[in-house]
């Protein structure tokens, strides 16, 4: 499983990367990107994300 980014949809809040750093981070732009798989270990902390992010701009993709 993988989490994606919507980048149109992103405002740059870092909320992402700072909950999940082992799954999303900042990129060049000011937008967060998804760079590694969700696994066992941080399932939570990406759903947490999901969650949590104010503009719903993140989604887990099969």
């Amino acid at each position: 499983m993988r989490a994606y980014v919507d980048k149109d949809e992103c405002i740059g809040c870092g909320l992402c990367a700072m909950t999940a750093p082992d799954v999303f981070r900042m990129t060049d732009d000011g937008k967060a990107e998804a760079y590694a798989d969700t696994t066992e270990e941080n399932k939570d902390a990406v759903q947490e994300t999901i969650d949590g992010c104010p503009v719903c701009a993140i989604r887990d993709e099969e």
